[in-house]
């Protein structure tokens, strides 16, 4: 199948102007522990960036997302999603520049699209907590770091998994460089790297 076809069936890919690669957008209209979170001042997801702002502005942007959310139950997903990551030839991949999985059976599916493209290297942050708590650490694919996202601003990381991100108002503690880079990861590969613990994010 070429391009055209792969798009159709999985979605298409977004392009972060601030990363290398591409990434796959959901809607954080369906965060099941982020939708609660949102709701609360002081969390990280409070005034979710990726409900506001061109993702709520046009409208195509949102279908385009709940067109991936849906293709994620589709038989052939895992297939087409790994056909069309090895078609783009890109080295690194974030998983959810919005949303975040909805369920074991999608983290599942996640790791079998990252098994059919060793040559890439995967990045995942996410809040849902509970389906990683299923898991063994072993078992997560080589290529693939999930880093599971502090809940507060100036919070600490979560405790039971080994790679985590936190965010910080404190300029100093602050351990991603993009704030002084244009906003844009130039040459770190930070979170892509499982020799990198915790990241923390500049809130902005």
């Amino acid at each position: 199948m070429n391009k055209k076809q792969l798009k159709e069936y999985t979605g298409s890919f977004s392009k972060p102007s601030k990363m290398p690669g591409y990434s796959y957008g959901l809607p954080a209209w369906e965060c099941q522990t982020g939708g609660k979170l949102s709701k609360i001042k002081g969390t990280v997801c409070y005034d979710c960036y990726a409900k506001k702002g061109f993702y709520a502005m046009y409208k195509t942007v949102k279908e385009a997302q709940y067109k991936r959310f849906k293709a994620i139950d589709r038989p052939k997903w895992v297939y087409m999603m790994a056909s069309q990551i090895n078609l783009f030839k890109t080295k690194e991949f974030r998983w959810h520049d919005a949303g975040d999985i909805k369920s074991i059976k999608h983290l599942l599916k996640i790791f079998k699209v990252c098994k059919l493209t060793p040559g890439v290297k995967h990045w995942m942050p996410t809040k849902e907590a509970q389906y990683l708590k299923k898991i063994p650490v072993n078992r997560v694919p080589k290529n693939l770091i999930i880093r599971l996202s502090g809940t507060n601003v100036d919070g600490p990381a979560g405790k039971f998994w080994p790679w985590s991100s936190t965010v910080t108002t404190n300029p100093k503690k602050a351990t991603c460089p993009a704030p002084t880079q244009g906003g844009k990861c130039l040459d770190c590969r930070k979170c892509w790297s499982r020799k990198i613990k915790n990241v923390t994010y500049l809130k902005h």
